[in-house]
């Protein structure tokens, strides 16, 4: 099941400071890594000892000195080497103990230290190095004037820093340690991550370092909740949060992970009941289903609905309204004979995309999700035929968009290639010659096969339309969950009309990337209904011509709807093309294989088929 929080960390699972808890990473299988990046435990060193860098002054060189040291104190240059202020005021000193320009040179040096380390330690938020800076100043300063309020001051300032960083490198080896240092109740360890995280803030108030830690904590802890939920241990989960509230007490993180947890419980009851229901499907498997309800009992909450209605569905074995699954009807059109052969297909869930590591996957096919349908769909048989596309355009005079332009692209025998050819429109063939009235419907865009669906709903007053996306895949698979809808390797004989090794010409050619093995006996589209019908009745699914759907297309399936409906953005011009065709590499005819085309796109390779809503 997929992770169900997005964490500000990753982590495995532990038992944290409740030794009754259960060790979730263990049974989870997961590693023990490192929550956040911290090297070997290491104590901050206090404030270091500093020795002036050794320089020489005579009467020759005085006025010089001064000059060097002034321009040294201007730049901001003060103790680093013995080119710098300190240094040189320091040994002007020695040599001129009452001159005031020197006397004056060294305070005004010793101001600009407090202030340049003040500016170290107001920068330890953003840069790592600025504490160990600010200790260097400190070091000078304390040689300069021990006992000036403005140093010791600012010496104390830098102590409570080094403790605060102190107390968060032992707050990260403890959160690395899963060392969490709360329980339920609201007690802390003082040993644990919280207890120091909140240390360093007390000796520093806002210190981010300390701030990240408390959420990196939280973090972890709320992913101890996802890793029970993951095991259907809902109460243990409940008990993780609770720990995880007493983190940051106030914020809305625990509160949103709680919504999350409610979720991914409904989700997972949901899941058992669509489980359930493919059981009934599949045979009216009872026992199965029966062994379903009883899992979705034990985690669902009191008088949950998807128990109920697993339950009802078991002693009813099938409930689809006025339709069946499987039930095949076509429905009177007004004034044009009969609509399409629908077929109805049962409703349940199934994985969506490539699985993990498929072969010839793209990124646009991932992540898979799991899909579910509340109700079965009636579907055409097979894809809209020249006949019935033909029964369209007379009855409205509608003018597709080949016809507009006067072309489309066909296939040319001689070069083997799809070229774009005149007078070519959906009356024609794959070749660009006069279509037979069973051949899939081609040379149609996206918004031809819309308008002939809209076409039909106004005709018989239901609602038709192109499949969604995740309606197609589910019609493709059909119950399968392999690369392609048949399993692996080459199709079974008589599945549909794919690229195989066999396949020939009406000039002799023949595929360079095919099928091993496999002769279809097609070359360009075959007539409907000519192979076998998949498992839900549907012919020609994955092959003979792809098929546009309803959906716009987008880059991968992030943020995808997760019911199935079509993902579409108003206005948008590319729509996703669906199923392998006649023309596919076997690569395109996996069962997760997806294409972006331009919506006006008519070719020799894509029709279409309708889907009614029941």
């Amino acid at each position: 099941m997929a992770a169900w929080l997005v964490l500000l960390v990753a982590c495995s699972g532990d038992r944290g400071d409740d030794a009754a808890e259960p060790d979730v990473a263990a049974e989870a299988g997961g590693e023990r890594a490192p929550i956040v990046a911290v090297g070997p435990r290491q104590e901050v060193a206090p404030v270091p000892e500093w020795e002036s860098p050794a320089v020489e002054v005579d009467d020759s060189d005085v006025e010089a000195t001064k000059a060097r040291a002034a321009e040294a104190l201007e730049a901001g240059d003060l103790f680093g080497d013995a080119d710098d202020a300190i240094p040189l005021y320091l040994a002007l000193s020695r040599h001129l103990p009452d001159d005031p320009d020197v006397a004056t040179g060294l305070e005004r040096a010793r101001g600009a230290l407090i202030e340049q380390g003040n500016a170290a330690l107001a920068a330890i938020d953003e840069d790592r190095e600025a504490l160990g800076h600010a200790r260097q100043v400190g070091a000078v300063a304390r040689e300069l004037a021990p006992s000036d309020p403005a140093v010791e001051t600012y010496l104390a300032t830098v102590e409570q820093a080094v403790q605060a960083e102190q107390a968060n490198l032992r707050g990260e080896q403890a959160l690395n340690q899963r060392r969490f240092g709360i329980d339920v109740d609201g007690g802390s360890d003082s040993d644990g991550a919280v207890a120091q995280f909140r240390a360093a803030l007390e000796l520093r108030p806002g210190d981010a370092r300390a701030q990240q830690g408390l959420a990196a904590t939280e973090s972890a802890i709320i992913r101890q909740a996802e890793l029970a939920a993951e095991r259907d241990d809902y109460d243990a989960a409940t008990r993780w949060l609770d720990r995880a509230a007493q983190v940051r007490p106030g914020l809305e993180t625990v509160d949103q992970a709680r919504l999350r947890l409610a979720r991914h419980r409904g989700a997972r009851v949901r899941e058992l009941r669509d489980l359930g229901v493919a059981a009934l499907a599949n045979g009216a498997d009872i026992d199965t289903a029966r062994e379903h309800l009883a899992e979705l009992l034990r985690i669902a909450p009191p008088g949950d609905s998807a128990a109920v209605d697993l339950r009802e569905r078991i002693e009813m074995a099938t409930h689809y309204g006025l339709f069946r699954p499987g039930q095949a009807f076509t429905e009177a059109l007004d004034r044009a004979g009969r609509g399409p052969e629908m077929v109805v297909i049962p409703h349940g869930a199934f994985r969506m995309g490539a699985a993990d590591g498929e072969r010839d996957a793209s990124d646009a096919e991932q992540p898979t999700r799991t899909i579910r349908f509340e109700r079965g769909l009636a579907v055409s048989r097979n894809e809209v035929t020249v006949g019935e596309f033909r029964q369209f355009i007379t009855a409205t005079g509608y003018e597709p968009r080949a016809t507009r332009r006067g072309y489309s692209t066909a296939y040319d025998e001689r070069s083997g290639n799809l070229v774009r050819r005149s007078g070519v429109d959906w009356r024609s063939d794959y070749a660009g010659k006069p279509a037979a009235d069973h051949l899939p419907v081609v040379h149609v865009s996206a918004h031809d096969a819309d308008a002939y669906a809209r076409w039909l709903s106004e005709q018989t007053g239901h609602t038709y339309r192109l499949p969604t996306e995740a309606e197609f895949e589910y019609m493709l698979r059909a119950g399968s969950q392999g690369r392609f809808p048949w399993g692996d390797g080459a199709p079974p004989e008589g599945t549909g009309n794919f690229t195989g090794g066999g396949d020939t010409s009406p000039s002799g050619r023949q595929w360079r990337n095919a099928f091993k093995g496999l002769d279809d006996g097609a070359w360009g589209p075959a007539p409907v209904r000519s192979y076998r019908a998949n498992a839900f009745g549907l012919h020609d699914v994955p092959g003979n011509v792809s098929e546009w759907v309803a959906d716009c297309w987008h880059d991968s399936y992030r943020r995808a709807p997760a019911d199935g409906r079509a993902w579409f953005n108003p206005g948008c011009r590319t729509r996703v093309v669906r199923g392998g065709s006649w023309a596919s590499s076997p690569a395109q005819t996996r069962s997760a294989w997806r294409l972006g085309s331009d919506a006006n796109t008519t070719n020799a390779r894509v029709g279409f088929r309708v889907v009614r809503e029941i």
